[in-house]
């Protein structure tokens, strides 16, 4: 710019003297004021073009590199699209043998057979064992098992306190016994009728568990599989106490029999101890009695 300005400077000086050159060197050249501003000015208005084409070139070279940005940015987006999908995808793919390698079957619970029933008595309690209900159970009892009478009460007010003690002991057990025994044919049967509904909710589950069927290899799902796997572990856990329950009640009873037993040989050592000098002093003033009124005579006289 600052040549362009030097340069219209000295075509103004050139002007100015342009008649003392025309005398000096005389005709052939000359020159035109006139020309040569307007020469002047349009290679300022050319260096103006040019100036504003550099600036556009500019320009578009900024905006080449923002769309080069843009693209980049795309670009790394899309490949992380991309990789995220073929880790879903393969995450959502079952392998085609799973079921083959790791499916298995289970033992399950089956219903007692129908017995004979030959007197009659046996048929409710397979019943109880097959269908559980308290009520079921009940009558499987009364109809299976020797049932205890009850103790004449004139015949019990009669009996000394040791006795009435020991014979009431033994009702308990009884009455104790048939209500364990009632309450586990009930849950037996309870169990064992509800085992069909379990194992169709088992096989359900293992079938959904080996699908190739995408919709079922989803997050949502796997989670849906696995709370439902839990549920029916807890389900299953709180019959296998039950089992352990009545099991116990069972043990807890043998075991009573067996400290009454004991405790019974106890009491009666202990009264023996306390009672032994009494019971031989009536043993013995009974004897000397009796042979006091044994006659030797052949007639019958002392």
């Amino acid at each position: 710019m600052k040549s362009i300005k030097l340069y219209g400077f000295f075509l103004a000086v050139l002007t100015a003297l342009a008649p003392a050159a025309h005398a000096q060197f005389g005709g052939g050249i000359v020159y035109d004021p006139t020309q040569s501003a307007h020469a002047v000015q349009e290679i300022e208005q050319g260096e103006q073009q040019l100036q504003k084409w550099a600036t556009e070139l500019n320009n578009w070279q900024q905006h080449l590199l923002k769309e080069a940005q843009i693209f980049t940015t795309a670009e790394q987006t899309r490949t992380q699209i991309v990789t995220m999908y073929n880790l879903a995808y393969q995450m959502a793919t079952m392998p085609q043998n799973l079921e083959a390698r790791y499916k298995a079957d289970w033992a399950q619970w089956q219903s007692l057979a129908a017995p004979p029933n030959t007197y009659g008595n046996t048929s409710p309690l397979v019943n109880a064992l097959n269908f559980g209900g308290v009520s079921q159970a009940q009558q499987g009892y009364n109809n299976a098992y020797v049932q205890a009478q009850s103790y004449p009460s004139g015949n019990y007010s009669s009996l000394d306190s040791r006795t009435q003690a020991t014979v009431a002991n033994q009702y308990a057990t009884s009455e104790l016994a048939q209500t364990t025994t009632t309450n586990t044919l009930s849950t037996l049967g309870t169990i064992r009728t509800n085992e069909s509904a379990f194992a169709t909710k088992l096989t359900n589950l293992e079938s959904d568990t080996f699908s190739t069927d995408p919709s079922q290899q989803t997050q949502n799902a796997l989670l849906g599989k696995i709370n439902s796997a839990t549920l029916l572990q807890i389900h299953s856990q709180q019959d296998t106490n039950q089992l352990l329950a009545a099991s116990i009640q069972q043990q807890l009873i043998a075991q009573k029999q067996q400290i009454d037993a004991q405790n019974r040989s106890l009491n009666n050592s202990v009264y023996f101890q306390q009672n032994f000098p009494t019971t031989m002093q009536n043993v013995n003033n009974g004897v000397s009695d009796s042979m006091h009124s044994i006659s030797l005579s052949i007639n019958g006289s002392n």
